[in-house]
């Protein structure tokens, strides 16, 4: 008996249907690329504080999705150019830097000297390592097409960008601080009452801006040793002390058009204009000679351009200084040495046959401060041993801060210094890398203390 030859079953349709050939794996190289190698240098720093990148996790996914199917050496440019991407922005996020004003301060790079960073160059090495790698796995086909493969795809990079998100919430206001339009101003000069009394009495106007000076919140022994060294008897015979906090954004040139311009800014708007309602200018028109100073090169972020449009008649940048007769201190930004500054300060104001205003931005506290380098900072013990112990990164910072305070104090207590009044105030808190270290200091604060010249 014949039998009827079976018709074979349709193919499923829809959702169900099965996986061309190769989409699977074509997938799996995807994500190896896409989501875990490029992410792979930021995700272990969730544990212990970092920016918020999120942002950069969906627009690498996007990438990879539309380069996908491109030849691999497109792809490997393609990988670069987000990783970069990456890194600007993870930067940019902890220096409360604009993305903007780190792009142009590229061009500054070979002022630096990152070598002398563990912290950079291990993380130069990492990201060297994880583009290698990615170059050999891009030899691998990453061209699906399958709509559902898009999706999940879609949804991995999704859920690494959610989980981000998530790990950054206890830090939120630690970075990305910028001022938005409206955002109420406060500056120590404003809140002091430094500019009130400029034209009062005939003397001397001095302003301190000190690198990465953060306000230390819930440490006792921080918050102690903070200004510690003008809370001394002959500081207090000479000067009457006032102190408090102000908000910052951004990065030290936002802080110095804070201080210097009584307004939220940053200094690309004075390059190339002049602004006569800024302090220096004000004080020039009023009869002050007016000087800038600071330990590094005047070619960063173009002070040289900037300090003149905003009324310094004056520049005296770090080799000035060194020929000075100061010591050179290294780091990633090598100059002069903070605490051989005050001595010139002092000269200056002891010779002088007119009102002076002079201006410090100092730089030897900038992070990160390694030992060695002729800062000083190697027994910081000797500021604090429960420091040196348990935040020996902050201890670091407190010995070089200390170290300009006494040189300062010894100036300001001499026999025949001139009546002065003298603001001291930081640019916006330490850019710790690490939520232990970070989260010592107020996110949205910096600290000031004004020392009004009262006489003996």
């Amino acid at each position: 008996m014949a039998t009827a030859a079976l018709a074979p079953a349709e193919p499923r349709g829809g959702p169900f249907r099965p996986l061309a050939p190769g989409e699977l794996a074509a997938l799996r190289h995807w994500l190896l690329v896409w989501v875990v190698l490029a992410n792979a240098g930021f995700i272990p720093l969730w544990f212990t504080g970092a920016p918020p990148r999120w942002p950069a996790i969906l627009l690498t996914g996007a990438i990879g999705l539309v380069v996908r199917d491109r030849p691999r050496w497109l792809r490997f440019a393609a990988f670069c150019a987000a990783l970069g991407w990456s890194l600007v922005s993870f930067v940019a996020g902890l220096f409360n830097l604009a993305i903007t004003s780190l792009l142009q301060s590229f061009r500054f790079f070979f002022e630096l000297s990152p070598e002398q960073s563990a912290e950079y160059l291990l993380g130069a090495g990492a990201i060297a390592l994880l583009a290698g790698i990615a170059w050999a796995a891009l030899r691998r086909p990453q061209g699906f097409s399958d709509p559902r493969l898009v999706i999940v795809a879609i949804g991995a990079a999704a859920l690494l960008a959610l989980a981000d998100w998530a790990m950054g919430l206890g830090m939120r206001g630690h970075y990305n601080r910028t001022a938005v339009p409206g955002a109420p101003f406060s500056s120590a000069v404003e809140r002091s009452g430094f500019g009130a009394a400029t034209g009062a009495a005939p003397r001397h106007l001095m302003i301190v801006m000190v690198e990465s000076l953060g306000q230390p919140v819930g440490n006792a022994e921080m918050e102690r040793l903070l200004f510690a060294r003008y809370r001394r008897p002959e500081v207090a015979r000479l000067f009457e002390l006032s102190a408090g906090t102000t908000t910052y954004y951004a990065s030290t040139t936002s802080g110095e058009i804070r201080e210097l311009c009584g307004r939220w800014g940053d200094y690309q708007e004075l390059l190339g204009r002049s602004d006569a309602t800024c302090l220096p200018a004000r004080l020039r028109e009023a009869g002050f000679e007016t000087s800038a100073y600071h330990s590094f090169t005047g070619k960063f972020f173009e002070r040289a351009q900037w300090y003149p449009n905003i009324g310094f008649d004056e520049r005296v940048f770090g080799k000035d200084l060194v020929a000075a007769g100061a010591r050179e201190c290294g780091g990633v930004f090598p100059g002069a040495c903070d605490r051989d500054v005050p001595r010139m300060l002092a000269e200056r104001l002891r010779r002088a046959d007119r009102p002076q205003f002079v201006y410090w931005l100092t730089l030897n506290s900038h992070l990160p401060v390694p030992p060695g380098r002729n800062l000083d900072v190697g027994n910081c013990e000797r500021i604090s041993a429960g420091l040196a112990d348990e935040y020996p990164a902050i201890c670091r910072q407190f010995a070089i801060w200390d170290a300009m305070d006494a040189a300062l104090v010894e100036e300001i207590t001499a026999p025949g210094f001139p009546p002065t009044d003298i603001l001291i105030v930081g640019d916006h808190m330490p850019p710790y890398l690490d939520r232990y270290h970070r989260s010592r200091f107020a996110p949205d604060r910096v600290p000031w203390l004004l020392l009004r010249w009262k006489g003996a």
